[in-house]
């Protein structure tokens, strides 16, 4: 997975979400995060990665071995 297809999936799932996303070892599966939106206003941290999570789907147990979230509102 590219940087730029997992800052797709993120922002198709989180649409008013700004994201970065850097490839932490170069080898493409270990991610960090940053995800910025008003979307996540009231919600626990937990919430928030919850969300994150969800937009990632079943990459996490594919293509995806660690992600680093980082989220906040704006």
């Amino acid at each position: 997975m590219t940087e730029t297809e997992l800052q797709g999936l993120i922002q198709d799932h989180i649409v008013d979400a700004q994201v970065r996303v850097h490839d932490m070892t170069g080898t493409s599966d270990h991610f960090e995060v940053e995800v910025v939106s008003p979307t996540f206003a009231g919600k626990s941290l937990i919430e928030q990665h919850k969300m994150v999570h969800a937009a990632v789907g079943q990459h996490l147990t594919t293509t995806i071995h660690a992600l680093k979230i980082k989220t906040r509102t704006p």
